[in-house]
């Protein structure tokens, strides 16, 4: 069957109206026959089909990268391919909610990707919390001392 198959698809090939430089390249000896019955689809196919078959490609791989550039951008990664430290990340749950999740970055540079280990992803998240713990351990240190001091001073006073 998978013979078969070949065989009617180097005729469909060549009596394509739309692909005459196949036929042409064929009964001029450009492409012997012995090469025609190893030549893929896409070999085959004519020069307008395989144009837009790379303009859809593009057009994908732009569509692609564009749903890949949201995201977080941090200096926390450094690409291994381009050392620079300049990537983007987005965290996704990929397993079960009780699992940690998974980080995805993005080098803004080269176009390198790579997934993040949990004990990073863990890392990170400390990273980005860091700033807004320590102003809430700022703000709740001086509300203690303001409160220590409060009651202090009044037993100071009575003395």
């Amino acid at each position: 069957m998978k013979y078969r198959n070949r065989v009617r698809s180097r005729i469909s090939n060549l009596k394509d109206p739309k692909n005459p430089g196949l036929r042409q390249n064929v009964l001029s000896g450009g492409i012997p026959p012995g090469l025609i019955a190893k030549m893929t689809a896409e070999e085959m196919a004519s020069d307008e089909l395989k144009e837009l078959r790379n303009a859809m490609t593009q057009e994908a791989i732009r569509e692609h990268q564009m749903a890949k550039t949201g995201g977080t951008t941090t200096d926390l990664f450094q690409c291994g391919k381009c050392k620079k430290k300049n990537c983007t990340y987005n965290q996704v749950q990929t397993r079960s909610a009780d699992e940690p999740m998974t980080t995805f970055v993005l080098c803004n540079e080269c176009g390198n990707r790579w997934k993040v280990c949990i004990a990073f992803s863990f890392h990170l998240v400390l990273e980005l919390l860091k700033p807004a713990f320590l102003l809430f351990l700022c703000n709740w240190a001086k509300k203690l001392l303001q409160a220590r001091n409060a009651t202090n001073c009044g037993s100071r006073c009575s003395d």
